[in-house]
């Protein structure tokens, strides 16, 4: 079994990942006060998605593993949306 060994992220790097993460949810609150109708809920799913990718990449330091283990997640995380996305739209044409 081959082995690799990672370097730890810095501890800047994870300050500003967590500043970030500060800054976005600030931002997902300033959103939801404002009344932009159906697009309240596309700014809230795409402002965590931002959020879950940043804790994903640097705190589980999937930024470091393999490129076929990224790729699985984001063809499987692709086809979740597909169908959240679908359910969307049956809900809003009934």
């Amino acid at each position: 079994m081959n082995q690799t060994t990672h370097a730890a992220l810095s501890f800047r790097c994870l300050t500003t990942v967590w500043l970030l993460l500060l800054i976005l949810t600030g931002i997902t609150v300033g959103v939801s006060r404002l009344d932009l109708g159906i697009l309240n809920v596309w700014a809230a799913l795409g402002i965590a998605t931002l959020k879950a990718s940043l804790v994903v990449f640097y705190f589980m330091h999937l930024k470091n593993e393999p490129r076929m283990l990224v790729i699985c997640l984001l063809i499987a995380l692709l086809t979740l949306a597909t169908f959240i996305g679908l359910t969307f739209f049956d809900v809003l044409y009934r």
